[in-house]
C-alpha cells in the first residue's frame, strides 16, 4: 500500500462530488471512461482518492459506478451490511492516517440482506451459519430502537439507515474519528443506496 499527502479537495468539495457522480449516473450520462495506458503508469507511482468509502458486498452497489468515479479517485473497503470489524477498522485507520482522505462515508442500501437477516434474528431468534452470524451480530445492537410495529418492508428500511448510523458512531467513537472531528480534517456522512432507482439518499447527521 502507497502512502500519500493527501487529496486537494475539502471534504465539502469531496461531497459535492460524490453527489454529482450520482445525478450522472441516475441521469444516464456517467462518463465511464476507458483508462489510458498514462493514466494507469501515473497511479501507479501514488494514489490520491478524496473519499473513503465502507460500502456492502452487495453486487448491485458498486461505489465507483454509483458515484461516477474513476480510477484511484475512492478508496473502497467493502463487506456484507457495511459493518465494522478490526480489519475493517484498519483499512480505514489507513485511509485516513496515509491516504488523508477528508471524506468518509458510510454507504447502505434498501433491502440488504444482512440487516434483513438481523431483523430475523432480533425478532425470530433466526440463527444463520456461523460466520453468516458474526455479520449478524455486528448488525443487531444498532437496531436496538427498531421499531417492530412497522410493516415489513418499512421496518427493513428504518433498519437499513439504523445500520448505517450505528457503523457511522462506532466510527465516531475510535481515537482517530475524535481526533478528526475535532480538529476539522475529517467529515463522516451516512448515506443510503435506492437499488431500485439508482439514488444515493445522504442522511442527516445525528444530534
Amino acid at each position: 500500500m502507497s502512502s500519500s499527502t493527501g487529496t486537494t479537495l475539502s471534504a465539502a468539495e469531496a461531497l459535492v462530488r460524490l453527489k454529482e457522480g450520482n445525478e450522472r449516473f441516475i441521469a444516464g450520462t456517467a462518463q465511464f471512461p476507458t483508462v489510458q495506458a498514462e493514466v494507469l503508469a501515473d497511479l501507479a507511482k501514488g494514489q490520491q482518492p478524496y473519499a473513503t468509502i465502507l460500502a456492502c458486498s452487495d453486487s448491485r452497489v458498486p461505489p465507483e459506478l454509483v458515484f461516477d468515479a474513476g480510477f484511484g479517485e475512492l478508496f473502497i473497503v467493502r463487506v456484507a451490511g457495511n459493518v465494522l470489524s478490526p480489519e475493517v477498522m484498519g483499512s480505514l485507520q489507513y485511509a485516513g492516517r496515509h491516504l488523508r482522505t477528508p471524506l468518509f462515508v458510510v454507504l447502505g442500501h434498501t433491502k440488504c440482506g444482512g440487516v434483513a437477516a438481523a431483523i430475523d434474528t432480533k425478532l425470530n431468534g433466526t440463527r444463520q451459519l456461523s460466520r453468516i452470524q458474526i455479520l449478524v451480530d455486528c448488525i443487531l445492537p444498532g437496531l436496538a430502537e427498531l421499531d417492530t410495529q412497522l410493516s415489513p418492508e418499512a421496518m427493513l428500511e428504518q433498519a437499513v439507515e439504523a445500520n448505517v448510523r450505528w457503523s457511522m458512531r462506532q466510527i465516531r467513537e475510535t481515537p482517530e474519528g475524535r481526533e478528526g472531528r475535532a480538529e476539522g480534517v475529517m467529515k463522516l456522512v451516512g448515506a443510503v443506496y435506492d437499488i431500485k432507482t439508482g439514488r444515493v439518499r445522504f442522511l442527516e447527521d445525528d444530534p
